[in-house]
């Protein structure tokens, strides 16, 4: 009998690619979303393959899954500051009482669950590289707060639930990741980069530019998530590219690679911006034996071609969509 999956976010970026991944690989796929921010655009070549079925479901209220499973995977959150901002309440849900609903799904089902945690639990960090033993620089009040407490929770109640309940738990910190199916205007650098390039416009870049961040390709992430699910560590992993690289530089590198001329314009830096972002992935390499293989100027062609093909209304199309009716 196959294995049998369930992927929460699965119409969002990442948890599409693990459809993806854990269909290739011979799994049962159940993808549940409540499509808030993802898009059954991203799913909808699976949706007639007999090994993958789709829930359309809120995690944050009671999940109810028939029959066995061996694996939860939970990318259930808004991961763009766009989105979290703009519903606040939801991403707070989503990080703890969607985790709690999903713990004790796996606690019946006798399932092992992976959690997508996020290097933004280490806030702006005064350790670098970020190490998993650093506790993190994080303002609990300010506007980023929703998210990064909401993943450091979900961490906790992971953890609590494995030391107590002696559930099977992973917990990956993911640093940041981009490749195909990214919303083109989330708010994230990397889309937001290309994305005004595409429309001929200047490059923002918000503060003056020396802050840095590592960008890891979208197939190398999966590869380290995999590994770790299927691994006996049960303690947070740095999964991203260790490539370090300023802001100001990465605009350049945008410019670059769209054959643009456009310039890069800088307006004030949000409150609680981190201003360092890169991983120390030597437990990944020691415990997994991951490591980042996609040069970034190889998934940077490949994620610029992919959102040259989109349709030209995409290119215009703002992501803030009207989350009232969710905000509660």
């Amino acid at each position: 009998m196959k294995e049998r999956v369930l992927i929460t976010g699965a119409a969002g970026f990442l948890g599409s690619h693990l459809c993806d991944r854990f269909v290739n690989e011979g799994f049962e796929v159940i993808g549940m979303d409540n499509l808030i921010t993802g898009s059954l655009d991203n799913i909808a070549h699976l949706m007639p393959l007999e090994n993958f079925e789709f829930h359309h479901h809120d995690v944050s209220n009671f999940v109810h899954v028939s029959g066995k499973l061996d694996y939860i995977l939970h990318f259930a959150s808004p991961a763009s500051p766009i989105d979290y901002l703009k519903i606040p309440i939801q991403t707070l849900k989503v990080g703890s009482l969607g985790t709690h609903n999903l713990l004790g799904l796996a606690r019946v089902k006798k399932a092992r669950m992976l959690i997508a945690s996020t290097s933004e639990v280490y806030g702006d960090p005064l350790v670098h590289p970020q190490v998993e033993e650093y506790y993190g620089n994080v303002n609990p009040v300010g506007p980023r707060g929703v998210y990064d407490e909401a993943k450091r929770f979900q961490e906790a109640i992971t953890m609590a639930y494995h030391t107590y309940h002696k559930l099977e738990t992973r917990i990956v910190r993911i640093f940041n990741t981009y490749g195909p199916r990214m919303r083109l205007n989330d708010g994230r650098v990397l889309p937001a980069f290309i994305g005004q390039a595409l429309r001929g416009e200047d490059l923002t870049v918000f503060g003056d530019g020396s802050q840095t961040r590592s960008f890891c390709y979208v197939d190398d992430q999966v590869e380290g998530i995999f590994r770790l699910l299927m691994s006996d560590y049960p303690y947070p992993v740095n999964i991203g590219n260790p490539d370090e690289i300023t802001i100001s530089q990465f605009a350049e590198e945008i410019i670059k690679l769209t054959g643009t001329d456009q310039k890069v314009i800088y307006k004030p830096l949000p409150k609680d911006d981190p201003m360092q972002r890169q991983p120390d992935t030597s437990k990944a390499k020691k415990i997994l034996g991951w490591d980042a293989k996609v040069d970034r100027k190889v998934g940077l062609k490949i994620t610029y071609e992919y959102f040259k093909s989109l349709p030209e209304e995409k290119l215009h199309k703002t992501e803030h969509k009207n989350f009232s009716s969710f905000i509660k």
